[in-house]
């Protein structure tokens, strides 16, 4: 479950210092200094996802340290990834500089000295980990601390989009919490996308390559379930391998390709159904607009998949005014990696 931490209730005088001090006992003791013109405002909202502690901070202008007498204070061997969300800030570290605008991210390691400056109001996303949690040498990682990732291209941009949707999520979703296949799908992107920026693979287990592709490739289809001619073989050729190793890879999965598209289209037309907005439109319609272009074979689909036909759930839904459908297969669906 989500904390949310709020000090609009708070006199305006001591809004920055209860800001400051939630934000180092959430995190890892810091020093933090307000440059905002007037009144401080910001909150934080925290979840733990797996092994992670994941975070939105949100503030106006303020620079905040992790200097040598913090560390003393406690010391618990945590690396961070900043994802810029609103605003930029430029973080330093092992002498080097990341300026972030919103989609960059970069990592910092609480075991030595670092700066995070804001120059106006900000909004960013926090990851915070175990150091040992993320497949990479010891002397690789310290290269690669305070470099700015893209999140506009390669796999950076994979990174942020995925952290994008779960920030999205924070509020008031209690299923992410025990979710460790997602905790495990964030560091396997992490260190593919560093080792990406860095040109060092080799650093990088084929383990983790393998999951980062999978996640890449779901990433793919999700772009296009409209297109009804979305194929194994096609996948395949866009990430240039072989149809036998992408169907390897899904059953490692549990699932198979032309599965995983099947149900992807399946949730997409389900929440289409339910949403006000498309309540005159046509469930053949909604239905094609996600690549299933035969009626009676998506509702024959809709049927065995979810006990009920599309019409019948469509008419539930709009009557009770939300989804009716039980929500354990919707959350067993969203425990894999990228669903």
């Amino acid at each position: 479950m989500s904390s949310l931490y709020s000090f609009n209730d708070l006199p305006a005088q001591e809004k920055f210092g209860a800001w400051r001090e939630t934000v180092s006992n959430a995190f890892v003791p810091l020093d933090a200094k307000s440059h905002a013109p007037g009144v401080f405002d910001g909150h934080l909202l925290t979840e733990a996802i797996g092994a992670l502690q994941v975070s939105e901070v949100t503030g106006g202008a303020v620079e905040v340290r992790r200097s040598p007498e913090t560390i003393r204070r406690s010391d618990p061997g945590y690396l961070k990834l900043g994802m810029q969300l609103r605003g930029y800030c430029v973080l330093t570290q092992d002498d080097r500089e990341a300026a972030l605008t919103p989609g960059d991210f970069s990592i910092y390691d609480t075991r030595r000295p670092y700066q995070v400056a804001f120059e106006r109001d900000f909004a960013q996303l926090v990851v915070m980990f175990p150091s040992e949690l993320i497949h990479l040498r010891p002397d690789a990682l310290k290269d690669m601390t305070a470099r700015r990732v893209s999140g506009r291209r390669g796999v950076g941009g994979l990174v942020s989009k995925f952290l994008v949707g779960i920030a999205e999520q924070l509020r008031g979703v209690e299923e992410l919490a025990a979710n460790q296949q997602l905790s495990n799908g964030v560091l396997n992107l992490l260190a593919a996308a560093l080792s990406e920026q860095l040109g060092c693979e080799s650093n990088v287990p084929p383990e983790t390559h393998r999951a980062a592709l999978v996640l890449q490739i779901k990433s793919f289809i999700d772009a296009r379930l409209y297109d009804p001619e979305l194929s194994s073989a096609l996948i395949a050729r866009a990430h240039n391998i072989s149809s036998r190793y992408l169907q390897k890879m899904f059953e490692g999965e549990g699932t198979t390709v032309t599965e995983w598209i099947r149900r992807r289209r399946l949730e997409h037309c389900r929440r289409d159904l339910v949403d006000p907005r498309n309540s005159t439109t046509p469930i053949a319609t909604i239905a094609a607009q996600w690549g299933l272009l035969d009626s009676s074979y998506f509702s024959k689909l809709f049927k065995t998949t979810y006990g009920i036909s599309p019409r019948e759930y469509r008419a539930q839904s709009l009557v009770t005014g939300h989804d009716s459908l039980p929500q354990a297969w919707e959350r067993n669906y969203a425990t894999s990696p990228a669903g």
